[in-house]
């Protein structure tokens, strides 16, 4: 049986251009700092009277656009890699159209769409895919035709064919009478999307009869009322997709009222939200009310309104929204954070890493190609600063180069072979900063040499989401899984068959039961989330202090877990951990992916362990330990920890209902504390210090005073770092933690600088301080700035800061800079 249909990775469909599309100038700045209205009548009538005026002429200039858009243009076909890239292409077009076989219910042999008895079960999906996949093959079809140098361009059997597999379409499934059944987004983005794709490249051989026909199938299952109002399936990434389908059926039928309809409709996607689908002001993106989707659906979003804009600029059409600045300002606030090195974080691609044959590197290339297309509508100032960024990306990726990726289309593999040639381009080193997102319990510290992410869930934020048969395992991705990776070395940690292999209780960073959870534990699109209202943090753009109140799914297990984010490493603390779910509760430190043949070299406490297959061990009172290549860890104060070095084999099947039943190996070795069965009240302490060499491990090791804990339980979490002058504290309750005292929950940190000033950094993660007293026991002459939301600040032998309702800050850190006395 077909397997279902899973929602396509990002840029798996074909690309933009560079060329001739009207790219100039600078969009319209925003009037205000978030949302902007709809049209109203008056402005919605005078684009339908511009649209009513549009002449064959400017129909004709937009289905080349968009063709270009496609196609791409300005390229050699014999120069690598369009070669290659184009050989691949009519390699597959000839393949599909040597097994295609049009019959009652199919128009491949053993691809039926034919649902005896439609539903909305795990079957009906998989008629509805066939259908779309069937137009995804006539589009990839029409391309190769298109094309030059596939072997197959202008060839007039597969021309035919590609209009036979229309025709065959339209009266056995996609039109205007037959019901649908299965999964609404192959009827209203999948297939239009690739139907009108194709009628773009094969206008010229169409009838005026064809054109209607497969024209009111669209008009059939994607109806006005789709755009009536921004809720459901018409939010975000979808909503853009959708208007991308129905403006491309306006230019092929040449109707004017669906164009504008259409783009018109994309306003709602620009204003940042404060809850459910979009782009939120700290940068954060949520699809499907509750999932972090950035380098999912959000880089569809990307995509498919960078498109829209270049396919409209100059038209009757052009989108003059003012939202449309906001929409560029996420390159910066939302993109770039999560891509690193040519790879995109695993943690905000949701479902996306359970998907066979794609990996974090194949995610980014397709989004760093949009970044470039998008930029040529930025001002010139953003344009070059995105130029920079996507250089530095393309040049630092030594694991899975994007000009080697042979899925790349040709447009995205030209703009991106365009930039590396572009010697005018200097590319940007890695930032050095830490970005909070408290909207999607997301965070990134990056350092030089390295970079990490911490995922986590909350009262807002899903565990994870699991829906189509995709992502089976991915129960524990939100325990505060920590994920990171260095700048030479451990770019593939995700890349190699890591997903199905993994064991999904130890993820590193998490705390989990090794209670055994259902495959889908939670349901299909249960999207399960903890009742845990703290959880986020503080951060002065540099360090943070990070927490999450966690609660286990369908588990009985709770933890305070911190994570302190420093210059050369993170301290990672939790406390308070219990279950009574009968199994035991482990802490992963960290579970390093091996490969096929990796033999890592392991030394506890200056002492190398001899690791082998299988080999499992227990040191007690551990003061340090070192992975070699990878990372060095300390636990202060001594620590038992558990050593595995496994192989594990498992399938793409298995986690993913449309991957490949093909078993996979893989080695792991993985660092653990084992907190026992029902723990009453647990704790961990340890600190990482990815990139260090083993000398340097030890050294921090026996450097007692580098690091103070000055809190670990189940009310406080606090550490002091003298040497930096800095000091956080994530308080769960009120109370005073060395010189810091706060009068309810908060996350607090401090950095006193060396010009005699100080930098205080507070928050509300959990969103519920209406007030909040923060005393700091330190000398302070003056406060030099503070926000809005301190009503009362007192110096003299202790500062005193008393601020206001704090509920609608949405967990966001309020800064105060002060002279200290």
């Amino acid at each position: 049986m077909p397997s279902p249909w899973r929602r396509r990775t990002f840029l798996q469909a074909v690309g933009g251009g560079t060329l001739a599309l009207g790219l100039t100038g600078t969009l319209a700045h925003p009037s205000a700092a978030s949302g902007v209205p709809a049209p109203d009548g008056a402005s919605a009538a005078a684009s339908d009277a511009a649209s009513d005026a549009a002449s064959d002429a400017e129909y004709d200039a937009l289905r080349g656009k968009w063709r270009d858009l496609i196609l791409g243009t300005g390229f050699s076909p014999t120069a690598e890699p369009y070669r290659t890239i184009l050989g691949g292409l009519g390699t597959t077009a000839a393949g599909y159209r040597a097994t295609m076989a049009p019959a009652s219910g199919s128009l491949w042999p053993g691809r039926s769409w034919t649902d005896p008895e439609p539903d909305l079960d795990a079957e009906s999906y998989a008629f509805s895919a066939v259908m779309n996949d069937s137009y995804n093959r006539l589009r990839t079809m029409a391309e190769a035709y298109s094309q030059p140098g596939t072997g197959l361009t202008g060839d007039a059997g597969l021309r035919d064919a590609v209009i036979t597999g229309l025709d065959h379409l339209y009266a056995e499934v996609y039109n205007e009478t037959t019901a649908r059944y299965g999964n609404w987004y192959n009827w209203q983005i999948g297939a239009p999307q690739a139907l009108m794709d194709t009628c773009v490249l094969m206008y010229d051989h169409l009838s005026a009869a064809q054109i209607a026909s497969y024209c009111r199938a669209v008009d059939a299952f994607v109806p006005d009322s789709v755009f009536a109002s921004y809720t459901g399936t018409s939010t975000g990434a979808n909503r853009v997709d959708l208007c991308r389908g129905v403006i491309l059926r306006g230019i092929v039928g040449k109707d004017a009222g669906r164009i504008a309809l259409a783009s018109q409709a994309l306003a709602p996607v620009f204003p940042y939200v404060t809850s459910g689908d979009g782009f939120y002001a700290d940068g954060s993106f949520v699809q499907h009310r509750n999932v972090p989707y950035i380098g999912g659906y959000g880089a569809v979003l990307h995509d498919g309104v960078g498109r829209l804009l270049a396919l409209l600029r100059g038209s009757s059409w052009e989108v003059r929204d003012a939202g449309t600045q906001l929409f560029l300002d996420t390159i910066e606030k939302a993109v770039a954070p999560f891509v690193y090195n040519g790879l995109m974080m695993d943690n905000v691609s949701s479902r996306g890493i359970s998907r066979v044959g794609t990996n974090d590197h194949q995610r980014a290339h397709g989004l760093m190609a949009t970044i470039l297309l998008v930029g040529q509508g930025a001002s010139a100032e953003e344009n070059a600063r995105w130029r920079a960024m996507v250089k530095g990306w393309l040049q630092r990726d030594y694991h899975y180069p994007a000009l080697k990726n042979p899925g790349l289309s040709l447009i995205r593999a030209s703009l991106l072979q365009a930039l590396q040639d572009d010697t005018t381009v200097e590319a940007a080193p890695e930032p050095v900063e830490h970005r909070l997102f408290p909207d999607m319990a997301r965070a990134t510290h990056r350092r030089r040499g390295w970079a990490a992410s911490l995922s986590m869930a909350s009262n807002r934020i899903a565990h994870y989401e699991f829906g189509n048969g995709e992502h089976a395992r991915g129960y524990h991705t939100g325990a505060g899984w920590l994920s990171w990776w260095g700048s030479d070395f451990g770019l593939e940690q995700y890349s190699d068959a890591y997903w199905p292999t993994v064991d999904p209780y130890r993820l590193p960073g998490i705390t989990a039961s090794r209670k055994p959870l259902a495959d889908g534990e939670g349901g299909n699109w249960g999207q399960p989330m903890p009742d845990a209202a703290w959880v986020g943090g503080t951060t002065d753009g540099e360090y943070a202090a990070v927490g999450q109140h966690l609660k286990g799914i369908s588990s009985t297990m709770e933890a305070r877990k911190s994570w302190f984010c420093l210059d050369d490493s993170i301290v990672c603390l939790g406390a308070g951990i219990t279950s009574a779910d009968g199994h035991s509760v482990e802490t992963t430190v960290d579970n390093r992916a091996l490969g096929t043949t990796g033999a890592p070299g392991l030394t506890v406490d200056g002492r190398a362990q001899p690791v082998t297959q299988g080999w499992t061990a227990t040191f007690d009172d551990v003061e340090w330990a070192h992975i070699a290549g990878q990372a060095g860890y300390v636990f202060p104060g001594g620590a038992r920890i558990g050593a595995v070095r496994e192989e594990r084999t498992g399938s793409w099947r298995e986690i993913n209902t449309g991957g490949t039943p093909d078993p996979i190996t893989r080695r792991y070795l993985t660092l653990f504390t084992d907190h026992g069965v029902d723990p009453a009240d647990g704790d961990y302490a340890y600190v990482l210090l990815p990139g260090a060499s083993a000398r340097s491990t030890a050294q921090r090791a026996c450097d007692k005073g580098w690091l103070r804990i000055l809190a670990n339980s189940a009310d406080q979490q606090g550490v002091r770092v003298p040497k930096l002058g800095f000091t956080a504290v994530n308080f769960w309750t009120a109370g005073t933690v060395d010189r810091i005292h706060a009068g309810g929950p908060a996350s607090v940190l401090v950095r006193e600088h060396r010009n005699g000033t100080a930098t205080i950094v507070v928050s509300d993660p959990a969103r519920q301080a209406t007030s909040l007293n923060i005393v700091w026991n330190r000398r302070v002459s003056t406060v030099l700035s503070k926000p809005a939301t301190v009503t009362a600040a007192t110096t003299g032998s202790s500062l005193k800061l008393t601020f206001g309702d704090l509920t609608g800050r949405a967990g966001a850190p309020q800064k105060i800079t002060v002279r200290l006395g």
